[in-house]
């Protein structure tokens, strides 16, 4: 069951114990993903403090999920959050506005391509997974400096 995490106020920065409470996640936790997934880079100042930005709030809680509700191993979570990142780079906002509307409305052309094309129960819930991640990813991405 997923935890219930607060909501994210609207500051720049972050320590590493309001991250580790916002996220329900201790400190050394948090300093051990920063080793494991490289897209984890709080910026370090004085005495070497941490300070977390919103985006990377946003991908700990995503972690967090990963590793903790949807019991993916710590590899496993890295290569999620790899094909998460290269999905999202191949889908270029130019790339889905270049599309002419013809092409996005096209029919299947034998009755073999309109038999395949009938959404099954185990691919509409894929597209709705892969739904659901593309809004975490534009939501990280419009977070971004």
């Amino acid at each position: 069951m997923a935890t219930v995490l607060p909501s994210i106020p609207a500051k720049r920065y972050f320590t590493i114990g309001e991250v580790g409470e916002l996220c329900d996640v201790k400190p050394h936790v948090l300093r051990y993903w920063e080793q494991e997934f490289t897209q984890l880079r709080p910026m370090k100042r004085r005495g070497n403090r941490r300070y977390y930005q919103h985006h990377e709030v946003l991908m700990i809680r995503r972690i967090r999920e990963l590793l903790y509700d949807q019991g993916f191993t710590i590899s496993g979570a890295r290569n999620k959050l790899h094909d998460v990142a290269e999905l999202g780079a191949r889908l270029e906002p130019s790339d889905a506005t270049a599309m002419p509307a013809s092409a996005e409305q096209t029919a299947p052309e034998s009755a073999h391509d309109r038999v395949s094309a009938a959404p099954s129960l185990a691919s509409s819930q894929h597209l709705h997974l892969l739904r659901r991640e593309l809004f975490e990813i534009r939501d990280l991405l419009a977070v971004m400096p």
